[in-house]
């Protein structure tokens, strides 16, 4: 369990903060198994399923069913070094699969349930992925994917006991195993290879995102701070174990801040008031979530449910909105901190509880991360004037940087060059250090002279009850250079019109400033996003183009 400082400004926080990481750390072993050894009934996760059942589970748990799986992979030739794709949702078989390869030295590929049998043969031929753990709810598209994935020869399916020559069956190999993985001489550890994750970029193929044994105690800020995790809190991360954000706030942060990882694996549609429920039954102190479930679940009647045990929320992946936020202090009595971060990072700028919060700012710098703008000649930007999110690496990485990306050396390069991690974010930052995020660098759009960040006007229309959602892009133009388009999906009731449109754009230039307003609208039935959920605003660019 982590030490905490308990600093009273940001000042304080960056003049105490200090990571004491020990040589060839293995989360699996110098975490969980220590823990289950000198504490075994320490709680360590709440599960409840989609029916609603609710199971607990301590360490003891942890550490002897991964010790199992360790071995019935290593008998089916997991080694040391194979990557093995892990698909299951929010079961509690993600946590025992990713600490069992953590002690074999295999690389587990988090991965999200939608992909498709074409995704599922691009990152496996792609990443040479040697085994899957899945749920039963995959294997259809998995199979469909086999004939064109020679490497992948181990196959566990988790979900099920009935008999299929092609899968073992988790649970039966499980138990079967020996509940005895004794740590090597040799373990795997430090900056060895441990994760990778597939970036879910806007443009291109994804990239393979490598992290090594370090990258936990980057999440230490994460949970003990940014989250304001105690011993014994109950925390909520609504993130789908596919994706980066569940290993930010639903693992490695959480349990070394002594607190209790709850998993709600709901399936099908999202139900905002189904997750009001879930939080005030069970007691949730403290929840994390993208800014669009916070939007709808103040659409709902708050004070019908009982959140008194919730104590601290925050927010990370896109802008929060000003109205949201104000909303959720109004009903709640509690503000809601943001944090900016990437798949390659940790968390690296944030809002702490010993920060007064700005709606719509991500924060400040976190310890260990030198976080400054530069210009397009990479020169530091001073207050009130926009540019890149660059991290300084020289003459240390910070920990929770991402090694490389595998099998892209070109692409590492761009992206760590001249002593700087370069995000492709772009920001600026006011006189008090805060960071105002404004969108990727390729989304900015530059009109008679003037740099508007998209978030910026995505922020304004969604405020309006017409709009659900909205991604806003450049359209060239002859005279200003480029102009401001939105493309909108519309609420039910809504319709488009000549007069809908004239009162969007009276709307934003009442949000933000007036030249900001899109002078084109367009009305679609759903945006293009990646399967992560992120707008693809360069196929809407790439569409106009083709068009004019």
């Amino acid at each position: 369990m982590i030490n905490k400082v308990r600093p009273t400004s940001y000042e304080e926080f960056q003049k105490t903060f200090a990571l004491d990481i020990p040589p060839r750390y293995n989360f699996a072993f110098d975490m969980v198994d220590a823990t289950a050894q000198s504490d075994p009934q320490r709680l360590a996760m709440v599960h409840v399923d989609d029916a609603g059942t609710r199971r607990e589970y301590d360490f003891e748990y942890f550490s002897t069913q991964s010790s199992r799986l360790a071995n019935v992979l290593r008998l089916s030739g997991i080694q040391r070094g194979d990557k093995v794709m892990i698909i299951l949702h929010r079961r509690v078989e993600f946590w025992t699969t990713m600490l069992a390869l953590h002690k074999l030295g295999a690389l587990g590929v988090p991965s999200p349930a939608l992909l498709t049998p074409k995704d599922i043969t691009y990152r496996v031929n792609f990443a040479s992925i040697k085994g899957i753990v899945c749920d039963i709810s995959v294997r259809e598209a998995v199979a469909a994917a086999l004939p064109e994935c020679p490497s992948l020869t181990v196959r566990v399916l988790a979900g099920t006991d009935e008999h299929d020559t092609t899968w073992q069956s988790f649970d039966q190999a499980v138990a079967d195993a020996s509940p005895d993985y004794p740590r090597p001489a040799d373990a795997p550890g430090g900056d060895d290879p441990a994760t990778i994750f597939f970036s879910s970029g806007t443009t291109g193929q994804p990239k393979m995102v490598l992290h090594t044994f370090t990258y936990p105690f980057g999440h230490v800020v994460t949970g003990s701070y940014w989250h304001d995790l105690e011993p014994g809190n109950l925390h909520l991360t609504v993130a789908d174990t596919g994706w980066g954000k569940a290993i930010w706030g639903k693992f490695y942060g959480q349990w070394m801040a002594g607190a209790v990882v709850f998993v709600w694996d709901y399936r099908g549609k999202f139900e905002p008031a189904k997750l009001l429920q879930v939080v005030a039954e069970h007691k949730v102190t403290n929840f994390c979530a993208p800014p669009t479930i916070y939007r709808f679940l103040i659409r709902e009647d708050l004070r019908a449910y009982d959140l008194s045990a919730l104590r601290h929320c925050t927010t990370a992946g896109e802008l929060l909105n000003d109205s949201v936020f104000e909303a959720w202090v109004e009903k709640l009595g509690m503000p809601i901190y943001e944090g900016y971060g990437q798949t390659e990072t940790t968390l690296q700028i944030a809002t702490f509880p010993f920060m007064k919060p700005k709606a719509g700012s991500i924060g400040k710098p976190c310890p260990g991360w030198d976080v400054v703008l530069l210009d397009e000649h990479n020169e530091p930007c001073p207050p009130g004037v926009e540019g890149e999110i660059c991290v300084r690496i020289d003459p240390r990485s910070p920990v929770g940087l991402f090694s490389c990306y595998l099998q892209d050396d070109e692409k590492t390069a761009c992206v760590k060059t001249q002593g700087y991690y370069h995000t492709g974010d772009k920001a600026w930052m006011d006189e008090d250090g805060y960071f105002w995020f404004l969108g990727r660098v390729d989304d900015l759009i530059k009109s008679s002279g003037y740099r508007i960040g998209p978030f910026e006007v995505e922020s304004a229309l969604i405020t309006h009850p017409a709009v659900v959602e909205a991604a806003v892009t450049g359209v060239p133009d002859p005279d200003r250079g480029q102009v401001v388009k939105a493309t909108v999906t519309l609420a039910a009731g809504y319709s488009p019109s000549m007069e809908l449109t004239k009162e969007l754009q009276n709307h934003v230039k009442k949000s933000t400033a007036p030249y900001k307003y899109p002078r084109i609208v367009e009305y679609v039935q759903e945006l293009p996003k990646t399967i992560s959920g992120k707008i693809k605003r360069a196929e809407i660019r790439n569409r106009d183009s083709a068009q004019s």
